[in-house]
């Protein structure tokens, strides 16, 4: 077997090793397994490492599973969180788990014939039937309440370090999913649970669940990964919008884009390593050459293309660069009226400012009174005639005098106007 191991070390994707792990997999095919928590109907770019390491596994020549978390979603889990997570209705969990087993299927190919094909399950499959008292005498009095007091995800809780306090339905988590390690172990002689950092653990409950539940001979492995963060130590994965999501109706392709070409030097030579399958020698060759012209971010435009083809496709990567040239290009108004409203909604959608009437596009209000007092884009007229007269002030792309007038001749795709102020600053005027 090839070493699997080392190739997520030399990526940076190893935290924690239980020792004879990295023995195990090059013995022999092995499967392993890996949780998605069904928080939302999709997954944010987060949740791209633990699908990417699924993919190096089954490169690997080993077995893949993706477990989508039916019955531990109900519950939530308590690892890195500070307070209690509002429970999920029935319906609501049902159409998350769907959403995330479709998405899970663009990835990994279920319906493969191979020997290590990747397989996909749903944990309430198995924990449907259990009742409460069934799950306390079979699985509860294998562990202690102390090894489970021990876990620094209940400790931080329990002390007040994170949140005030957990309730019963949080602690008894890591039951569930050690059972999840159990069950996968006996029915799949699954070997293996990989995961986050936070979730060492919950993975290792599992392994004790495991040996103590198959058998002091039964053997059970764990690994995980550090948490992703940004070089200034900011939050990863989040934009202007709020999280960077997997499908397309929550981030488009071209937002998802231009997340990774923004994307700072330093964090763009370890996302690189991280986010895409290209060889070592590859990426090397690509931080030297970004080292010696970082102003063309080579990095940034190839790990962008690399990600967004991975998860969007070749042909959504053709488009969302369409529109990121087309966003720095030197376009005029006729440009911009003839685009498409997806096109036009996409690029400028965190722009949209403020509505106003057509009565009051087309009245006696002048342009300075039009920006501060019914747009509020600037924060009075004194600073909005301060911008006109400095000459930093467009509207669809062609500066503005004083005596400047909107109207109707100024609407895009017949309903928005672009305003813009210096090199940094737009908004989108909707015209009702």
């Amino acid at each position: 077997m090839k070493n699997f191991v080392a190739e997520l070390q030399w990526r940076g994707m190893v935290h924690d090793i239980m020792p004879g792990t990295e023995e195990q997999l090059l013995k022999e095919m092995t499967t392993a397994y890996i949780g998605f928590d069904p928080t939302s109907d999709s997954l944010h770019i987060g949740s791209l490492v633990p699908i990417i390491i699924l993919k190096h596994l089954h490169n690997y020549g080993h077995r893949p599973i993706a477990l989508v978390g039916g019955a531990t979603g109900m519950i939530g889990d308590p690892s890195g969180k500070s307070d209690e997570r509002n429970l999920l209705d029935e319906a609501t969990l049902n159409k998350n788990v769907n959403g995330i087993k479709t998405l899970l299927s663009r990835f990994l190919d279920f319906n493969s014939a191979d020997a290590n094909a990747p397989i996909l399950v749903n944990n309430y499959d198995w924990m449907k039937e259990f009742s409460f008292i069934g799950f306390v005498r079979d699985v509860g009095k294998r562990i202690t309440v102390n090894y489970m007091m021990a876990k620094d995800s209940v400790k931080k809780r329990l002390t007040g370090e994170a949140g005030s306090g957990m309730s019963f339905t949080e602690f008894t988590y890591q039951l569930i999913q050690g059972y999840d390690f159990y069950h996968l172990h006996k029915e799949y002689n699954c070997l293996l649970q990989l995961g986050g950092s936070d979730q060492w653990g919950n993975i290792t409950t599992g392994t004790e669940l495991v040996r103590r539940m198959n058998g002091e001979g039964a053997k059970a492995y764990a690994m995980t990964c550090p948490l992703i963060t940004k070089a200034d130590g900011s939050k990863f994965g989040k934009s202007e919008g709020g999280n960077v999501w997997l499908t397309a109706d929550k981030t488009s392709p071209y937002k998802f884009y231009q997340f990774w070409v923004k994307t700072s030097d330093a964090d763009a030579e370890k996302y690189i390593k991280i986010f895409t399958f290209l060889p070592e020698e590859e990426i090397n060759t690509l931080i030297e050459a970004h080292k010696e012209a970082p102003h063309l971010r080579q990095l940034q435009k190839k790990l962008a293309e690399e990600v967004t083809t991975f998860v969007h496709g070749a042909e959504l990567l053709e488009e969302a660069i369409r529109r990121s040239d087309f966003v720095f290009s030197k376009y005029n108004y006729e440009q911009l009226n003839a685009v498409s409203e997806d096109f036009f909604t996409d690029i400028f959608g965190e722009f949209f400012h403020a509505e106003i009437t057509h009565e009051q596009l087309n009245g006696d209000i002048d342009i300075v009174e039009l920006l501060a007092d019914v747009t509020k884009i600037f924060p009075s007229r004194g600073e909005a005639r301060k911008g006109i007269v400095a000459n930093a002030v467009a509207v669809n792309k062609e500066k503005i005098t004083i005596d400047y007038k909107l109207s109707d001749k100024d609407l895009v795709l017949g309903k928005y106007i672009l305003v813009q102020f210096g090199k940094n600053k737009s908004f989108v005027l909707t015209v009702k």
